[in-house]
């Protein structure tokens, strides 16, 4: 019989989860479940691990990026591919509880470990498919990345100045969306075996939670026929909304979504008298006199450093912030407050400062217990506790599985 966890656990230990999947939307669904407590092993190919640990800088020639994505991860090779390699997958399956994968459609079914065979191996299974486009459709079986579903969705459209072209974010925007999606479609997944006692499959596709946060655009047009235009860092909902640079070159970010704010900025930089005018009423109103208001703001923020504005907008309780880049993050005090930037000792690197978990739980929280491991780190530990002899081990190193 499994000893419960203490109280003070944290609140996914217990839970098992294979992270079949590579680069950023499944990997980091997988990382944010470790993150509170769940036993996350990440099977890698034996010779071509997650471009991940070669994507962007590293130190010393191991990824950082990698580290990030792949803490609280035991990592392990696997070649599903092959016979030993599908038999020890529905092994690992047997004992776990999640399988996150973002194969195209139909890889896992050529390797004969689709849904019939890993739901035989254990009923209880809830697999997790992330995928460009979805499991069906006419474009299920294109490759595709979070660029495409940035595109797709219509963000694009609207990012950028309305003179200059469509602009996608400089991240991957539509994967870490989709990878937060994903950790809680397995957690409601999960929930829903609590009641049956069954597993099911998670089909997630990365154009549809990008679109999901955009918000009401597709029901604008659809009871309007509105499409929204892109305003660079205008509002079509509000005004003043928009990014000023101070006297000493920095930049700051005004936002006047409650009318009380609104009217508090236009008093802090000394035009009180628009406050009166008809259209200062509601936002959409302020939005189609952003000129003037951007013109009154700005020209005031222009005359003061950054520091004199962020307090004055402080003192008058109106909403404001630095335009930080990464070297303002980690020093920013209210970060530091919260311990956003935490820091971590890793065997290879030595500490690392890296994002903590993603939220804070006051009974039972999550933790960063270690940084992205080497290929394969833990390949004789997981599939020891799995049941397979040194034999077994052996004949699987014979094959090439491992």
């Amino acid at each position: 019989m499994t000893q419960a966890p203490p109280p003070s656990a944290p609140p996914l230990t217990g839970l098992r989860v294979l992270d079949l999947a590579t680069l950023f939307a499944g990997p980091l669904a997988a990382t944010l479940l470790g993150d509170f407590g769940a036993d996350v092993i990440k099977v890698e190919h034996p010779t071509r691990p997650d471009p991940s640990r070669g994507h962007g800088p590293s130190k010393d020639g191991v990824g950082l990026w990698w580290k990030l994505l792949g803490r609280n991860k035991r990592t392990i090779t696997l070649d599903l591919s092959r016979p030993g390699g599908r038999a020890t997958l529905l092994r690992l399956a047997a004992g776990a509880d999640v399988i996150v994968e973002n194969f195209r459609p139909g890889t896992l079914e050529k390797w004969d470990l689709g849904w019939p065979e890993l739901s035989a191996a254990n009923p209880r299974l809830v697999l997790a498919r992330v995928t460009g486009f979805g499991q069906f459709g006419p474009y299920a079986r294109r490759p595709g990345f979070g660029t495409l579903a940035e595109a797709m969705s219509g963000f694009a459209a609207i990012t950028g100045e309305p003179d200059a072209p469509p602009t996608l974010p400089p991240f991957g925007l539509a994967d870490s969306i989709a990878g937060l999606a994903t950790a809680y479609a397995v957690l409601t997944a999960l929930a829903g075996r609590d009641r049956t006692g069954a597993g099911q499959v998670v089909d997630l596709a990365l154009i549809e939670p990008i679109l999901t946060v955009l918000g009401p655009h597709p029901l604008w047009y659809d009871q309007l026929g509105h499409v929204q235009p892109r305003t660079g860092n205008r509002s079509q909902n509000n005004a003043p909304r928009n990014t000023y640079r101070t006297a000493d070159g920095s930049w700051v970010a005004v936002s006047t979504s409650a009318q009380s704010v609104a009217e508090r900025v236009m008093r802090l930089v000394g035009r009180p008298e628009l406050i009166d005018e008809p259209w200062f009423a509601t936002g959409a109103d302020r939005a189609r006199h952003t000129d003037v208001l951007d013109e009154a703001v700005g020209a005031w923020i222009a005359r003061h450093s950054r520091a004199d504005v962020l307090a004055a907008f402080e003192k008058a309780e109106a909403a404001v912030a630095p335009v930080q880049d990464v070297t303002d993050v980690m020093t920013d005090p209210q970060y530091a407050a919260l311990d956003t930037i935490t820091t971590v000792d890793d065997p290879e690197l030595g500490p690392l400062r890296m994002q903590n978990v993603l939220f804070r739980l006051s009974g039972t929280p999550g933790a960063i217990r270690w940084a992205g491991r080497p290929h394969g780190a833990d390949t004789e530990a997981v599939l020891t506790e799995a049941g397979l002899t040194p034999d077994e081990l052996a004949a699987l190193r014979a094959e090439g599985a491992l």
